[in-house]
């Protein structure tokens, strides 16, 4: 079983690092001052961006290995054709080689039942018979006999002669047990010939059969691996993902402080515009009641619209 240490290992890929991470609290995100949470938020975009690169180069990474597995299958169907395809052709010679032996059966039975009814199987064969003629004419040329054993080994010989020429006869005779036997022996050669070409092709196809299952073998390895590659992406993604969810509430968070630093300012003015604008009427009332005016009172009627 492939692991994702193993695939981190072998194709040495950057470990993600849990410490690495950068951790955002209700209590922080809720109670940080701004120039913490703008702190924060940089911290979160860089670890975010980190992350994604992260991601990026262990998806290539598993492409990379799904694209292998894809070549190690389309490599094993290119077996697996090869050997069905070899598988048939050893069919074919089978169904061959099976019909000429059964042929060539039939005309060896032709043989032996032509040979019955010339009697050439009767008694010994050609062959033999001139093996024993010619020990016999060895044995009265080298061998001192008496007068009758030599006249009983000339007549033996003379037997065998007979026999040999009688047998000659039969066979010169039979012109066409000669056709038969030779038609026997070609249609039982050009069965041995298809034979040999099924244990060749068979032994090819089994070839191809050992090498179709190496492939698929590879190709479920590099699955694994590939499979262990993707759930290290999924691990960088989510981490990333969660880096950016925290980044942008953080952002929201900054947007509502400004807000809430704007409307501190814009009540804070308009308490300062009534503040003034309360002067400025005490200083129009004394203006009424005759009181001189210096030129900062003048100026503070001016600026409140009163003169």
């Amino acid at each position: 079983m492939v692991t994702k240490q193993d695939v981190l290992d072998e194709y040495d890929v950057q470990a993600l690092e849990e410490s690495d991470n950068i951790e955002l609290t209700d209590e922080k995100l809720e109670n940080g001052s701004k120039g913490q949470l703008i702190k924060v938020a940089g911290q979160l975009r860089d670890r975010r961006n980190d992350l994604n690169q992260m991601a990026s180069e262990r998806a290539s990474k598993r492409d990379d290995l799904n694209a292998k597995t894809r070549e190690k299958v389309d490599e094993a169907q290119e077996h697996r054709e090869k050997r069905d395809e070899l598988n048939e052709q050893v069919q074919e010679h089978k169904e061959s080689r099976n019909e000429l032996n059964a042929k060539a059966n039939e005309l060896f039975d032709k043989v032996e039942q032509m040979k019955s009814e010339l009697e050439l199987d009767d008694g010994k064969d050609i062959e033999e018979l001139q093996e024993e003629i010619e020990q016999l004419e060895f044995r009265q040329q080298t061998e001192v006999l008496s007068t009758e054993d030599e006249r009983e080994l000339i007549e033996k010989i003379e037997d065998k002669r007979e026999e040999l020429s009688e047998k000659k006869e039969k066979v010169d005779d039979s012109g066409e047990l000669e056709e038969l036997i030779e038609e026997a022996e070609e249609v039982r050669s050009e069965a041995s010939q298809h034979h040999q070409k099924v244990t060749e092709l068979a032994d090819e196809a089994q070839e191809h059969h050992n090498q179709m299952i190496e492939a698929y073998r590879e190709a479920d390895d590099i699955r694994d691996e590939a499979d262990a590659m993707h759930e290290l992406f999924v691990e960088a993604q989510e981490a990333a993902d969660r880096h950016h969810e925290d980044f942008v509430r953080v952002q929201k968070r900054l947007r509502e402080l400004d807000k809430q630093e704007e409307q501190e300012r814009e009540d804070e003015r308009a308490e300062e515009r009534e503040a003034a604008k309360e002067e400025a009427e005490e200083i129009y009332q004394k203006f009424k009641e005759g009181e001189t005016l210096d030129t900062e009172d003048l100026m503070k009627l001016q600026k409140t619209g009163l003169l």
